[in-house]
């Protein structure tokens, strides 16, 4: 199946060609409800909707005591974390376990170095608070990719686990290399009074890839620019139609000499009279993508326009979700302060936006996006928020007290320094109140709470 782009404002309308081909394409992928037109009206965050930012009491999250923490294994840092959720997005559980899943790696790990032997474990618990680690979820050497980045994990109504992970670099490659593509493989969930195991699983399976149409290849990206991503998969099923789809991060495609410069980039009329971008910003082109299932295991999925451009604002808008509340969808990135194009002031942070739509019409929550900032003078202490159906919001302790020091400078500082400044655990969750295009940080939870 292809995604036809069709030109009208920012939409984008699929068209088959020939009844015949509809007919083929419905028998040979098994589902009964393929749209042959559906829009996809991609929304601009702007840089003067970033401007209108503004921290408050009300966005800030409270300074965390990592001497206050504790983790869930003792050696082992962990970042990345989801829990296992059933097909409406609320965590689940099986035969009375709790599961969850995290990026992790060994303590003797230097933690900016975390990322080039990254591997997903899991942990479980009855009753989410003391958790047990399960070890690494793939133990055989079938996964796709020298490491793994982060994913999403669903349990099926068969009881079936199927996870979504990204597959970076090449298995046994000799140097490190960062492509990025969607896998997944599924099993069966095995318990005990005690325990929980993951046994018969399936084949690994890359199922997405950046296209260069919709979303930017790595051979598209140039050495001006400072990141390159297809990674982050988000499992959703909309409970308005039950369709299924993944989001993901990703790039704005083409390369960067080709790039186009629109207003609808920069914002209105009158805020563009009194600002100026930075040559710099063009740059910066992050980007929330989604594909739809083309099949009913959730095996098989085609690339769809995206939900969200952040042209000349923003090039990393990792772990994309999204939840529904009411009428309104609700769409989450986290991003860090230095993704910001040059001449934007905005925070590490989760940022957020809203529609009565899954495919457009997207409005910045708060006016400018910004649902959680870290603290100023803890500006890196978490990260790699997601938020659940309730409103609970789950982050990890990333790098706390670090005097003032970017994160480019945390990097040059001993081995000692950057071990003792980062956290490596789960952080107190956060709740926070949704209405309508608005929220705000209404209390602390437990560290790790998921419900």
């Amino acid at each position: 199946m292809k995604w036809n782009k069709v030109k009208k404002g920012k939409s984008f309308i699929t068209a088959f060609i020939g009844v015949s081909t509809i007919l083929t394409l419905i028998v040979s992928l098994s589902v009964s409800s393929v749209s042959a037109q559906e829009n996809v009206d991609t929304f601009d965050w702007t840089r003067e909707n970033v401007s209108n930012l503004t921290i408050t009491d009300q966005n800030t999250a409270p300074k965390i005591n990592k001497d206050e923490l504790v983790g869930i294994t003792s050696d082992s840092y962990i970042w990345d974390s989801w829990p296992l959720q059933d097909m409406n997005g609320h965590p689940a559980v099986v035969n009375g376990f709790k599961i969850i899943f995290a990026l992790s790696v060994p303590k003797d790990v230097l933690p900016g170095k975390r990322h080039d032997t990254a591997e997903i474990h899991y942990f479980y618990s009855k009753d989410g608070k003391t958790w047990e680690s399960g070890g690494p979820v793939f133990k055989d050497g079938k996964a796709l990719g020298s490491r793994q980045w982060a994913g999403s994990s669903i349990v099926h109504k068969n009881g079936e686990l199927q996870i979504f992970y990204t597959a970076t670099g090449q298995k046994n490659e000799t140097q490190l290399s960062y492509d990025q593509r969607i896998a997944t493989a599924t099993a069966d969930i095995s318990t005990t009074n005690t325990s929980v195991t993951f046994k018969n699983w399936s084949k690994h399976k890359i199922i997405l890839e950046a296209d260069g149409e919709y979303y930017q290849t790595k051979e598209q990206t140039g050495n001006k620019e400072t990141s390159y991503a297809f990674r982050d998969p988000y499992f959703f099923q909309d409970p308005k139609t039950r369709e299924k789809y993944l989001l993901f991060e990703a790039n704005s495609a083409g390369k960067l000499e080709n790039r186009p410069y629109k207003h609808a980039y920069i914002g209105s009329d009158e805020f563009r009279q009194n600002h100026v971008s930075p040559e710099s910003s063009k740059a910066y082109n992050g980007s929330i993508g989604i594909a739809k299932a083309a099949n009913n295991d959730s095996s098989k999925f085609e690339l769809m326009p995206p939900l969200l451009e952040a042209n000349y604002v923003n090039d990393e808008l990792e772990r994309p979700s999204v939840i529904v509340k009411g009428n309104n969808y609700y769409l989450f990135a986290k991003t860090h302060s230095e993704k910001f194009a040059s001449g934007l002031n905005a925070p590490e942070g989760l940022y957020g936006f809203t529609s009565e739509s899954l495919f457009g019409g997207y409005q910045p929550l708060n006016e400018s996006g910004l649902v959680i900032a870290n603290p100023t003078d803890n500006p890196y202490q978490a990260y790699s928020w997601m938020v659940m159906p309730n409103g609970t919001v789950t982050s990890f302790v990333n790098y706390v007290n670090v005097d003032e020091k970017d994160i480019y400078e945390i990097g040059e500082q001993s081995t000692e320094y950057q071990m003792e400044h980062f956290g490596g655990v789960l952080a107190p969750s956060l709740k926070i109140s949704i209405t309508r295009d608005e929220t705000k940080i209404l209390h602390e939870k437990k560290q790790g709470v998921f419900k």
